[in-house]
């Protein structure tokens, strides 16, 4: 396996090049040399098991990697029971969607602390994680690989710490590192190669297997105030971080194999282009 990179959804420059529908994001996409895709159900997945099955048929053709994004509005650690429990029914509809698409990974937001103890909410989230894993084992998708998401604002869960702790649950957890995020959540901390290093050894360190060398990112710069996220930007900021190239390096130097998506706003799939020519140009110096 080596590194993939893609977009997540599709750029401002589909409609602008006059494709239309998401079946012909294999033909977008293959124009760019990318590998990767996630595709975006975050408002809920209301696709079709047929037309799910003709996307990734294509993307498939294409050799591109397709991950899926499940509904925002999942909420792990909510006080309600029946909020909590529903988490469960869009993971398993994520899933059943995907794979038609013949992919494998689902990428979620766990939610809110909501009104109680950052310990206490991840406690419930843990839990809610072991029902999605008994979900997808009952319904014969032993296979498929949850992604638990690095958070951007300091109300949500989803510190590194806490998605770790999250992926500790069982090992089909990957953890999804949005880099942005991160650096959003704690005032612009990822400044170079040893951050970088940093989150990958805490990875490494804690989960103590493999996962630290094929986890699922998400990388843009973004905009950030005192409570982290405040809007996503593209990579002709100069302004907010983080930057790539300290990021490639590292995967150069520790031969890790990630899935980048980029979430730059509008011009995901050139900016997810500008990463892998940067990598490809470093791993031939």
């Amino acid at each position: 396996m080596k590194t993939l990179f893609g977009p997540a959804g599709l750029a401002d420059s589909f409609r602008r090049q006059g494709y239309k529908k998401s079946v012909q994001a294999a033909d977008y996409l293959s124009k760019y040399g990318l590998t990767a895709f996630e595709y975006q159900c975050g408002r809920g997945v209301k696709i079709s098991d047929e037309a799910a099955a003709q996307i990734g048929s294509r993307l498939a053709q294409k050799g591109i990697q397709v991950s899926l994004h499940a509904p925002y509005f999942i909420s792990m650690s909510s006080l309600e029971e029946e909020k909590r429990l529903n988490s469960v029914n869009y993971i398993m509809q994520s899933a059943t969607a995907l794979k038609a698409m013949g992919g494998k990974r689902v990428i979620f937001h766990s939610g809110s602390c909501a009104k109680q103890t950052r310990r206490q909410a991840l406690e419930k989230a843990m839990d809610t994680m072991a029902l999605m894993i008994q979900a997808l084992d009952d319904a014969g998708m032993p296979d498929m690989i949850l992604c638990p998401e690095t958070m951007g604002k300091v109300n949500q869960l989803g510190s590194l710490d806490e998605v770790l702790a999250l992926c500790s649950v069982d090992k089909r957890i990957v953890p999804c590192i949005d880099f942005g995020h991160l650096n959003a959540r704690d005032g612009g901390w990822i400044k170079g190669r040893d951050d970088y290093m940093y989150i990958i050894d805490r990875i490494a360190n804690t989960l103590k297997d493999d996962r630290y060398t094929r986890f699922h990112s998400h990388f843009s710069k973004i905009e950030y105030t005192v409570g982290g996220e405040k809007r996503h930007l593209t990579f002709r900021d100069t302004v907010f971080g983080p930057e790539y190239q300290p990021l490639m390096q590292v995967i150069r130097e520790e031969k890790l194999n990630p899935v980048i998506i980029c979430e730059s706003a509008g011009t995901q799939t050139e900016d997810a282009v500008r990463m892998k020519n940067y990598l490809e140009q470093i791993l031939t110096e």
